[in-house]
């Protein structure tokens, strides 16, 4: 493995590949292109700005903002002055970024939209450190000095004298270096600043090359948070091959721009491929029973056109045929929603139900689910085209060693895992014992060497009658319904699990307004008895394959959407299950009396 100092690497790329188009974006409702070109002489840009405004090696800086091309070349831009990039997820409130910059004493933040903006000026107003205040956004509107926009910001480089001490510093730079601190969403406790290296991603980069073939002319869509390591090592390995990154500031948007770019690559949550696969499903329930045998006969015929090749056995003419006509009338339709043709899905950050990966493959779409943490890097193992289970979250990437301890824990060994917790030796020790991280997350390795996730040792409920759950794995189950938009399973010391259930609205009022039901609010919907029987069934349907001790005995349906700004969701989506039992404590209460 060749471990390679990111600056240096981006500087490469945008020689080597000169004109090719390196990302897009859209504003005004027009895309835009930058070749590599364009792009690293932007990068430079904002290295020597930074240089300019006293940015030292080893600095930090913060970027504060939703998916924008100017993300990227900030963080790249920070790299080749040697300072530490520090994202802020955009979402993030008052408190929670504070705590960030000044845990990471940070110098000099870029923020996106006017709410990002009011909430840095009030922290460095309040802060005795002067935080130099960079707006990505023109129509911002500024305050004090110590504040520009990010046009004004990289103009201040042009006839700068610091162009020489830019290429000292990219020169000297070293790939052990820490190229970031990212920090964890918080799901237990207080967030810990994980300090990674440029090679930690040069690991990552290493991994997937090693294993999925991207290169020039292949579109990924950036969709996820690049406050997030998911997205934001799979975007740094996008631009080592050459490819090409769309960007997108609201994943909301996803489906609808997957169809505009067209993506042949991608990274996602499971909660993506969920949405897609509920309303499928949805539709094909209501057409005519000619169109739903259609649909049935050609999903069954391309899973057995693909499990035969995937098995390595013969396609016979019948089939051959069968499958044609299939593609044809129903799966190349069922693909266009996605944007076409793929290379390969991955999916990350949450468990994807099994049935759901299946259905993708069989209509011709490949998701490689993997596992990791931001503490890794984030890929500890992965699913790959050329070696793939579903059911499991794949084999243990290049140089990295995966052994489960005698409580079942899952343990991670390799150039993947972090330098430590910034200002936390203690908790660095807990974690990481004799080079193996301890990841909290509970899995078997079956005889092929696949890894399969159990449960999380923190998060598992213990009934009163002794029973252990992952609560988790019940979720997945019931979260595939059309009808269901979020679920948070609670029960531990209870005799039965419940669960708070959040409706997807859209697809509800439409079976409401079907079968005359009245009503004027969400709250006054989810009261309906129609309504509550309605999702009983539902959540029958969906627990078919549960043990009946990991069945919903009781729910409460919920009138609002758990969020990030209510405290119950992560940046990455992942429910907080202890604020969910805090928040709604009374209603969790009147389930079990």
């Amino acid at each position: 493995m060749q471990k390679e100092q990111l600056a240096k690497m981006i500087i490469k790329r945008a020689d080597e590949y000169g004109d090719s188009i390196a990302l897009k974006y859209k504003t005004g409702g027009t895309w835009h292109e930058i070749s590599y070109k364009k792009l690293g002489v932007k990068i430079r840009e904002v290295a020597i700005a930074l240089l300019d405004s006293d940015i030292k090696e080893g600095d930090r800086v913060a970027i504060f903002s939703h998916n924008r091309y100017e993300w990227a070349i900030a963080d790249f831009g920070i790299m080749c002055a040697r300072g530490i990039s520090v994202p802020v997820y955009a979402t993030n409130t008052r408190e929670q970024a504070e705590y960030i910059i000044k845990d990471a004493s940070v110098r000099l933040v870029f923020t996106g939209e006017q709410d990002q903006y009011d909430k840095i000026f009030s922290i460095a107003e309040s802060g005795e450190n002067h935080i130099k205040i960079v707006s990505f956004d023109s129509d911002v509107k500024l305050k004090g000095n110590q504040s520009v926009c990010f046009s004004e910001f990289v103009s201040s480089s042009l006839g700068s004298d610091k162009i020489g001490e830019l290429e000292k510093r990219i020169a000297a730079s070293d790939p052990d270096e820490i190229a970031t601190i990212v920090y964890t969403s918080g799901t237990t406790g207080e967030p810990k600043g994980v300090m990674l290296t440029h090679s930690n991603f040069s690991h990552q980069a290493f991994s997937v090359e090693k294993n999925f073939d991207v290169g020039l002319g292949d579109r990924s869509l950036c969709f996820l948070p690049l406050s997030h390591v998911y997205e934001r090592t799979w975007s740094f390995f996008i631009f080592k091959c050459g490819a090409m990154n769309c960007y997108l500031s609201n994943p909301k948007k996803a489906i609808e721009y997957m169809g505009e770019v067209r993506p042949n690559i991608m990274v996602s949550v499971p909660r993506l491929y969920e949405k897609i696969y509920s309303t499928v499903y949805n539709k094909i329930e209501q057409a005519s029973f000619l169109k739903r045998l259609l649909f049935k006969w050609a999903v069954s015929t391309g899973r057995k056109y693909a499990f035969r090749k995937k098995d390595g056995k013969p396609v016979d003419l019948a089939l051959r045929l069968s499958h044609d006509l299939a593609n044809r009338l129903v799966l190349k339709k069922l693909r266009a929603i996605v944007g076409g043709d793929k290379k390969f899905f991955s999916a990350g950050g949450a468990a994807l139900s099994q049935n759901i990966e299946e259905f993708f493959f069989s209509i011709g779409l490949l998701v490689c689910q993997g596992y990791g943490l931001t503490e890794s890097s984030p890929m500890i193992t992965c699913n790959t085209p050329g070696a793939f289970k579903f059911g499991t979250v794949g084999k243990p990437v290049p140089l990295c060693e995966v052994r489960i301890d005698e409580s079942g824990e899952i343990l991670a060994r390799g150039p993947n895992i972090m330098k430590g917790y910034l200002n936390k030796p203690e908790e660095t020790e807990k974690v990481i014992i004799d080079g193996w991280l301890r990841t909290g997350d509970i899995g078997e390795i079956d005889n092929d060497g696949f890894l399969r996730i159990t449960g999380r040792i923190k998060d598992l409920i213990v009934l009163s009658t002794g029973k252990n759950i992952a609560p988790h794995m019940i979720e997945t189950a019931v979260a595939r319904d059309h009808y269901i938009e979020q679920i948070a399973v609670v029960g531990d010391g209870r005799k039965h699990v419940s669960a708070i259930v959040v409706p997807c609205f859209e697809a509800l009022e439409e079976y409401a307004r079907e079968r005359g039901l009245k009503w004027t609010t969400w709250a006054d919907l989810t009261e309906l008895p129609e309504i509550t029987d309605f999702y009983m069934e539902r959540i029958d349907i969906q627990s078919r394959g549960l043990a009946g001790f990991e069945k919903i005995k009781k729910f409460y349906i919920h009138s609002e959407e758990f969020s990030q700004k209510g405290g119950e969701l992560t940046p990455t989506l992942k429910t907080i299950r202890m604020e969910v039992m805090k928040k709604y404590k009374d209603q969790i209460e009147a389930m079990y009396n």
